[in-house]
């Protein structure tokens, strides 16, 4: 297992650690596989989605912060209920297929990091098999 550590610097961003997670998998010696990616936090998550065009993060933080807005009667005092709410929307995992080497993502695809209660410092947790 390989830790990819990340500083958030908003409250919601999406970090994009392809390269990261790259790195990792080029590093583990896997030629063809898999490689897990997982993010052990209740506040934050992982996708894949489109690098290309950063205004696609953009959109799908403006969205998700529409449709679970920062205040809304929440009973979970600590203030970061609807972190936890986008968290459980997105998810905290990917598998991604590993072939020559390299990550099997679509040409406009890349993985990211989705802070939802920063800035923080956190971690993602990767195995490559």
């Amino acid at each position: 297992m390989k830790e990819i550590r990340i500083s958030t610097k908003s409250r919601t961003e999406l970090v994009d650690i392809t390269s990261d997670v790259q790195k990792v998998v080029a590093e583990s010696g896997v030629a063809d596989g898999v490689c897990h990616v997982y993010v052990p936090h209740t506040t934050a998550g992982v996708t894949i989605n489109e690098n290309a065009d950063p205004s696609v993060r953009e959109d799908i933080l403006m969205e998700l912060n529409k449709i679970i807005p920062l205040q809304d009667n929440y009973k979970h005092l600590e203030g970061n209920a609807a972190a936890h709410v986008k968290a459980t929307i997105v998810g905290s995992s990917e598998t991604i297929l590993v072939e020559r080497g390299r990550l099997m993502l679509g040409t406009w695809q890349g993985v990211f990091f989705c802070e939802f209660d920063g800035p923080r410092s956190r971690r993602v947790l990767t195995r490559v098999a």
